[in-house]
């Protein structure tokens, strides 16, 4: 068994663990070596006080960063074993991983790390192709094999419920100026290693949407480019809410989400019914479900998606000081 994860494994694997989404783009997340350790950890610097003031989008981003790191060190050879938040004085590191006994990837782990480059939220409309049952198998596999569960909702009334709960929680978060600020700010016209650049913010909202789409400044649609009016939705849930159910429920969300990448599917997420309080525990009571919703997904088939920048890997990492 390996000693300890040296500081080159370190950067290969932060290289792929900083491809994980992030709500607008904030990439809240801090990297370091601790006797022989990597240990993940939430980057208060990097929160959203409007928009996720309790810190659940920047503990769901972190966990999502923590499945790429894991599958990362597991096709180079070097499977970690993982500890969720290790520290109860230091609740901000989400991870702690160690070295485990040295193994060839599974197929799976191979097929998941290829799709990791090729994930982009897609916000715009798919195509009428329906997803066929077996992809909806292996999305719902994907989020049993990190014990969350995904409920597919199914049905023009079924859709029709949620997205009403949907555009509520809308409504209420856009009533508030300093979230509808807070998204601006992060709103990028010119290239930026963070944010949301406006290319990929997807089309303008029109009165006809079915879902919300936060406004990222995006194009107008072309003509008959409707968002499909019967999309495939998946709510991704807990058994409950602490902490570190929402670091389990990003890692489910990742794979969720690469296991689509390897489909050929594009995804988009709607947080705001999680946002919103009422709008959760509405969403919970219409699926019948045990537990807490933690994201919402639209998933089809349609045009690629397009990518976001990142940071580079230096500034999301905290080495130790060697002295000269």
């Amino acid at each position: 068994m390996t000693i300890g994860y040296t500081v080159g494994q370190l950067r290969a694997a932060v290289a792929d663990a900083v491809r994980a989404p992030s709500l607008h783009n904030t990439q809240p997340w801090r990297f370091r070596l601790r006797d022989g350790g990597i240990e993940i950890a939430v980057d208060p610097l990097r929160g959203l006080p409007a928009t996720d003031p309790t810190g659940w989008g920047a503990r769901i981003a972190c966990g999502a960063a923590l499945y790429n790191l894991r599958l990362a060190l597991a096709v180079a050879g070097t499977p970690a074993t993982v500890r969720l938040r290790p520290y109860p004085a230091d609740p901000d590191v989400v991870a702690r991983l160690v070295p485990d006994v040295p193994r060839r990837p599974t197929p799976i782990e191979q097929g998941l790390y290829g799709a990791i480059a090729h994930r982009f939220s897609n916000r715009a409309p798919f195509w009428p192709d329906p997803v066929p049952a077996e992809a909806r198998w292996r999305l719902g596999e994907a989020a049993r094999a990190e014990q969350c569960w995904l409920e597919l909702v199914i049905g023009a009334s079924a859709v029709n419920a949620l997205a009403e709960v949907a555009r509520s929680a809308h409504r209420v978060l856009e009533r508030d100026p300093a979230y509808v600020a807070e998204r601006v700010e992060w709103i990028r016209s010119e290239p930026a290693p963070d944010g949301v650049p406006a290319a990929a913010g997807g089309p303008h909202s029109e009165p006809q949407d079915l879902l919300p789409q936060r406004g990222f400044g995006g194009r107008n649609r072309a003509p008959g480019r409707d968002f499909e009016p019967e999309p495939l939705v998946a709510v991704l849930g807990t058994p409950g809410n602490t902490g570190t159910d929402q670091v389990v429920a990003g890692q489910a969300l990742q794979r969720v989400l690469l296991t689509a990448t390897d489909a050929g599917l594009g995804v988009s997420m709607l947080s705001q019914p999680i946002e919103v309080p009422g709008a959760r525990e509405a969403l919970r009571l219409s699926l019948g479900r045990f537990g807490t919703p933690q994201m919402v997904m639209r998933i089809g088939y349609g045009q690629p998606g397009r990518a976001t920048p990142r940071r580079p890997v230096d500034e999301v990492l905290d080495l130790p000081v060697v002295p000269a």
